[in-house]
Order: structure tokens, then C-alpha cells, then sequence
């Protein structure tokens, strides 16, 4: 077993580090051309070019099937891609091997050894590395103090809670002090609540350590929460990176809008200042009569929407009420007479057959053109 590696491939001396948990240094990560294609034809990866940040969250984010999980496992070196390149801290790693590119991995279901101590599982890449015993003790003290789980050390994985057990499984990862951390949905099987305060946790240990971090997840909630960075991907390609608020407000196409946020989506065609979709027409606000004939997908958020008629530059729109679901505080009060349903949400309680009229400001409508693979269009 050779002494272990960092990103630049300059062996580490085991006894050169210092004792605990050390701050690692923070590695930029370098994605160009990007492809992984199986025998069997099917494209997981096509030509992802991506630049995660050194020191920062970058979350991907799409529906099953996508390509993220391949994309993480390609920077951790477990998938090898058929062409492209992948970069951490500058330096090629796309061929080199996954102990060398100075990369941590947690995974959904925690990986961790049953019959082993909640200390001997973190301490188990350590031991591969061949650490000394006194600054392996000293880094799972030091870790674990960390994720405040320095009262279990002693405990199996059965006698922990899952929020406890992906603790350790973060920590495992964390004691080898590495430039990238790579999780791969490592809160998608705890409860609801638990998700909610591991989210928080996870950017105060981000925060503290400042670790370059890459973070998979299905969940948009999740994504807009954590990451600096949200790459929405969608066919084994990014439909659209940039901050949360870029995404969210400003989505580059008709995928991204629906995915992240639910946007109500009614295709159709602009005639006479309205958008006919079927028997249904939905008023325009006078700025988007220049798409006059043209097919369009119109975006409208369901909480845009309001009751009331519409003004002169204002949506408006119909119908009578299909569904009604109870989210807590509000409604989500589904109206029908159009291509698909539009979402509104409410406080008030809308009984199913009534007919509601509504209406939203021009500055919340979205267009997008089906004709140009969904792609925004900013000005008509």
C-alpha cells in the first residue's frame, strides 16, 4: 500500500500532517466536453462542460435519469467517460485513479460496515492510508466532535438514528481531509423534518471547513437551499447553471421553469391579444401582442396568480375549479378550461365547480417557444 496521495499527486508523508481534523484546501473542479457513452448506445453524459467552484456548493439537479449521479461519479473516478476532461486544481484527472484526485465520496445509503464501531468506520480510509494510530485517533476525535458525534464512537450502525448514521458517513469522508467533497443524495432517506435541519448543518459545516463541495440531488428544494451553484440537468446535458436566484426567477428554458418551482406551462398560439390553447383563451398584457401568430409557451408561477380581472397590461384568465389541495398555511387551487390546469396559490378555501377569475402582473409572465426546444424568449 503506497503512502496517500493529494490532488497534485505529490505524495503526502503520514506523519507530516497536523493532528485533527485539518482545513483542507479548497480545489476548483474543471469539466470540458464531457461524454459517457454505454455499449449498448444509450448517451448518459453528452458534451457537459461545467466549473464548480473552488470553495463553494455546487448542487446538480434533474429528474431520474438525467446524468448527475454519472456526472459525480465521473469527478470521483468510479465511471471513466468516453471523452472529455475533468480538472480539479488545474490538473487532469480524468484517467487518474480515484485515491489519487483528492476527492471524498458520500453516498444515498451511507455505505457504512454493520458489524463496525461508529470509530472504526471512520476510521477505515485511514487505516487503508496506513495513518499512525495516534493522528487517526486524533482526526475521528477531531471529525467527530465536528458533527457532534463524539458520544457514539462506541455504538454499531443499528443503535443509531438516520440522521446519526449519516453523520458518520459524512465524517468518514471528512477525516481524510479532502479538497473535493462529492454526496451523492445523502439526505434523500431521512424524514422530511430531519432533511430540513441536515440541510442546515451541511452549510454550517461548509462554512466552516470551506470544502469545495459537488451535491446530487433529485429535491429543488433541496438544490435552491444549498447550492451556490444549481445546475439543472435534464437528457445527460445541463439545461442551465447559475445562482438560485438566476434559475428560479429567470429560467433559460421551458424544462427548467417546470421542473424547478412548478411553473404553470399553456402552450398555444397569440391571436388577437390572447393565447388560444383548445377552446381556451387567456388575455395578454399588451406587450406580448408582438408574438401575434406565433406558438408560445406561457409561464406564470401559481403564486403570481390572484383573483380579479385583469387591467390593460395584466394576464388574465378563467375558469372553473377542478382540485383543491391543503398545503397548511395556503391552497393550491387547481383551475381547469385550459391545456393543462393553472395552480394558483391562496389562502382561502375554493370549493370544486366554482369559477374564479384571475390575473397576474406582465413583469411575472414567462414565454418560451416550443419551436426552439423551449428556449426563453425576452422580447417579442
Amino acid at each position: 500500500m503506497t503512502a496517500p496521495t493529494d490532488v497534485t499527486g505529490k505524495t503526502t508523508p503520514v506523519g507530516g500532517r497536523p493532528a485533527g481534523l485539518a482545513r483542507p484546501e479548497p480545489a476548483g473542479v474543471g469539466i470540458h466536453g464531457l461524454t459517457k457513452r454505454y455499449h449498448a448506445g444509450a448517451i448518459a453524459l453528452d458534451h457537459v462542460d461545467l466549473d464548480c467552484p473552488a470553495g463553494e456548493i455546487t448542487v446538480l439537479v434533474g429528474p431520474s435519469g438525467c446524468g448527475k449521479t454519472t456526472l459525480l461519479r465521473s469527478i470521483a473516478g468510479l465511471e471513466q467517460p468516453t471523452n472529455g476532461s475533468i480538472r480539479i486544481a488545474g490538473r487532469d484527472v480524468t484517467r487518474t485513479e480515484p485515491q489519487r484526485r483528492g476527492v471524498a465520496m458520500v453516498f444515498q445509503n451511507y455505505a457504512l460496515y454493520p458489524d463496525k464501531t461508529v470509530r472504526e468506520n471512520i476510521a477505515f480510509p485511514l487505516r487503508m492510508a496506513r495513518v499512525g494510530k495516534a493522528e487517526r485517533n486524533d482526526r475521528i476525535d477531531a471529525v467527530a466532535r465536528l458533527l457532534r458525534i463524539d458520544r457514539l464512537l462506541d455504538r454499531k450502525p443499528s443503535q443509531l438514528s438516520g440522521g446519526q448514521r449519516q453523520r458518520v458517513g459524512i465524517g468518514r469522508a471528512l477525516v481524510r481531509g479532502p479538497n473535493v467533497l462529492l454526496m451523492d443524495e445523502p439526505l434523500s432517506n431521512l424524514d422530511a423534518q430531519l432533511r430540513v435541519e441536515m440541510r442546515a448543518e451541511l452549510l454550517a459545516l461548509q462554512r466552516d471547513l470551506g470544502t469545495t463541495m459537488v451535491y446530487v440531488t433529485h429535491d429543488q428544494v433541496e438544490a435552491l437551499t444549498l447550492g451556490s451553484t444549481v445546475v439543472v440537468m435534464n437528457g445527460g446535458k445541463i439545461s442551465q447553471a447559475g445562482t438560485p436566484e438566476q434559475v428560479y426567477t429567470r429560467p433559460g428554458n421551458a424544462f427548467v421553469a417546470g421542473f424547478l418551482g412548478g411553473m404553470n406551462l399553456i402552450d398555444g398560439r397569440v391571436e388577437a391579444g390572447h393565447l388560444v390553447s383548445g377552446e381556451s383563451r387567456i388575455s395578454l398584457p399588451g406587450r406580448l401582442h408582438g408574438f401575434q401568430g406565433q406558438r408560445i409557451t406561457l409561464g406564470i408561477r401559481p403564486e403570481s396568480l390572484s383573483r380579479g380581472h385583469a387591467g390593460d397590461d395584466e394576464l388574465g384568465a378563467a375558469g372553473p375549479v377542478v382540485l383543491t389541495e391543503m398545503l397548511g398555511s395556503d391552497r393550491m387551487v387547481h383551475i381547469g378550461g385550459h391545456s393543462s390546469p393553472l395552480r394558483m396559490r391562496e389562502e382561502h378555501h375554493a370549493p370544486v365547480g366554482d369559477v374564479v377569475t384571475v390575473r397576474a402582473d406582465a413583469a411575472d409572465i414567462h414565454v418560451f417557444l416550443p419551436d426552439h426546444d423551449g428556449a426563453r424568449a425576452e422580447h417579442p
